[in-house]
């Protein structure tokens, strides 16, 4: 089976080194144009995917936007049996989509139709599912709206970051691509129609949708917290600055606190206080630093016990 293969983000190496691993002719990879880098921005980066296709001699296209007569026919000349698509970063159109002749497959983090759309991942853990999954799906011009062709289920554990998240879902999504692409070889496919009716949507991620509310109980902020850990990061303010949060805790307390105030800073991290119970913080970034331990930056006089964190952000869901 020939195999174009769409992707960008290291979300997606699993999928193409398994495709690779398991002996299907990969034609190509398409991927996003290369990245500036760095605070100066001088230095441009190749995006994950496209570090793996060079390592192993695949052909690589950088179109700045994935249409057009000239880049049909430049793919259409790979004659693929199938596209895989996994976070590919841009929106395919029909012709491109429709251009193999076993049609386009696509790796969704989620189970769909649950959290259709950009997010699903941190949406999954800020939601507080118990259970997340990935779908291979026929790709249609919809938004992850294709037939199922394939569903692998998983549960999220406890005190997961959205990184460890995704890192268990791409290595599960490389499998389930894989057993999908057998039972499509083996005829024994059975595409099942999505329930629109039952359609839940993750949109982008955005930084005023990453701030903590503190008055949410402490299950809440953790959650909030853990789904944007590492990237946008989850931030609030204190004393003037703005701080990301990384690796939240529940720890529950007996006593009420004002929601955001800090009731420890030890070698244990940052205790918050929030609507109700508290979390701990393993780790912060103040805006313009290096991302620190809670006792470094208590040490240095950036926050000590009886400080306050804002409670004006977005409730945490």
């Amino acid at each position: 089976m020939r195999v174009l293969f769409w992707g960008t983000p290291e979300f997606a190496t699993a999928p193409l080194r398994a495709l690779i691993g398991e002996g299907f002719d990969v034609v190509g990879v398409v991927t996003q144009t290369d990245k500036p880098v760095g605070r100066s921005r001088s230095t441009v980066q190749p995006s994950p995917v496209k570090q793996v296709a060079v390592a192993e001699g695949i052909p690589v296209l950088q179109p700045e936007k994935p249409r057009g007569d000239a880049f049909v026919a430049e793919i259409g000349a790979l004659a693929p049996d199938v596209s895989v698509v996994v976070a590919y970063g841009h929106i395919l159109p029909k012709a491109v989509i429709d251009l193999p002749r076993l049609g386009t497959l696509n790796i969704h983090a989620s189970l769909l139709p649950a959290l259709r759309g950009a997010a699903p991942i941190q949406a999954a853990i800020r939601d507080g599912l118990a259970e997340t999954g990935v779908t291979i799906m026929q790709m249609v011009p919809a938004l992850d709206a294709g037939p199922i062709v394939h569903v692998a289920r998983t549960p999220i554990l406890e005190d997961e970051t959205s990184l460890e998240l995704s890192l268990r879902l791409s290595e599960l999504g490389a499998n389930a691509l894989i057993e999908a692409l057998a039972l499509i070889e083996l005829g024994a496919a059975q595409p099942e129609a999505q329930d629109d009716s039952r359609a839940t949507y993750a949109g982008k991620l955005t930084r005023d949708a990453a701030r903590v509310s503190w008055t949410g109980d402490a299950y809440q902020v953790s959650r909030h917290i853990r789904a944007y850990d590492p990237k946008p990061a989850a931030w609030s303010a204190v004393n003037g600055l703005e701080v990301k949060l990384f690796g939240a805790r529940v720890a529950p307390r007996g006593v009420s606190h004002v929601p955001g105030e800090v009731l420890a800073v030890d070698s244990a991290g940052l205790l918050v206080a929030c609507g109700s119970g508290a979390v701990r913080i393993q780790s912060l970034q103040p805006s313009g630093k290096k991302r620190l331990s809670p006792l470094e930056w208590a040490n240095g006089r950036g926050i000590a016990v009886g400080d306050r964190f804002d409670t004006d952000g977005s409730p945490a869901s």
